[in-house]
């Protein structure tokens, strides 16, 4: 099979340019039942915060609907399908489909309890990864907000749906934080594609749902790989199965991560008024 290649001004490969991007780390998590936390605050998430976890999650579509009602505070949630559907029913954003190319961004903020704002959708099963990110001391004690962002919704650069962010021109409609791009990518066999770091953005990560791919290193569904710290594009060739994967690239952090057991807030006094307004809504 021929191998495809995009081509164009911002996508010269890094080693024709310099040195190639490094992966310091790859991991494949900690699996539990139809979850995998591949990284998490005390582990990948300091090397690579604002992006503190990351969930895969894999199984039958109905534990969707056996899911239970529970709080956050500080963070920003990002789920994303990549294979399946799932239902939403949301009084701001009305009932949808969530499927390749759709998100729910959930704002936590200073305090919020979801879990039951989505059921299974017409699929068996469902796969896809949830993301949290730490927020700044301006945004992790804001008011909550969700949006339910169906797949029409998402602009495409390449083969990139830009979930959250900013690439090549093209921005997604959640309301994340700036200084952070999240990009769901599929690549056919032997498909090549070069991601181009935006301005500052020198904290990156991928993880692979489907197939495999060649970024320094193989790197096979269901792993995590960290890259060094810097804006050196990432060259990325998929495997003979081709691949679908999501990439995260940011500006870094620069506070501390405090952890509650659902929240994550760059103090002690922020973790506890979070976790104080989590009580004062405590639905009943």
């Amino acid at each position: 099979m021929s191998t495809i290649t995009h081509s164009s001004a911002a996508s010269v490969l890094p080693t024709e340019r310099g040195r190639a991007r490094t992966i310091v780390t790859k991991t494949r998590g900690r699996p539990s039942g139809a979850i995998t936390r591949l990284m998490g605050p005390s582990d990948l998430g300091e090397l690579l915060k604002p992006f503190v976890f990351l969930d895969f999650f894999e199984a039958d579509s109905s534990v969707i609907d056996k899911a239970t009602v529970h709080p956050h505070s500080g963070i920003g949630t990002i789920t994303v399908v990549t294979k399946g559907e799932m239902l939403f029913n949301d009084p701001k954003d009305g009932s949808g489909t969530i499927r390749y190319g759709g998100l729910e961004w959930m704002r936590a903020g200073g305090g919020v309890w979801h879990g039951d704002e989505v059921t299974a959708g017409a699929s068996n099963s469902i796969q896809g990864f949830q993301l949290w990110v730490a927020l700044s001391p301006e945004l992790e004690n804001a008011p909550s907000l969700s949006q339910f962002i169906e797949a029409q919704f998402t602009p495409g650069v390449g083969p990139a749906r830009v979930m959250v962010g900013e690439y090549a021109g093209a921005k997604s409609p959640a309301q994340s934080p700036v200084g952070m791009t999240y990009l769901l990518v599929t690549l056919d066999p032997g498909e090549h594609w070069t991601f181009m770091p935006p301005e500052g953005h020198a904290v990156s990560f991928l993880s692979v749902a489907n197939g495999s791919l060649m970024a320094g290193e193989v790197i096979d569904a269901g792993e995590l790989a960290a890259f060094e710290p810097g804006e050196i594009p990432i060259a990325i060739e998929a495997g003979p199965q081709g691949a679908t994967f999501v990439l995260g690239s940011a500006v870094p952090h620069r506070h501390d991560l405090v952890l509650g057991y659902y929240s994550v807030h760059t103090s002690a006094a922020a973790l506890a008024a979070g976790e104080a307004r989590i009580q004062a809504i405590r639905p009943r």
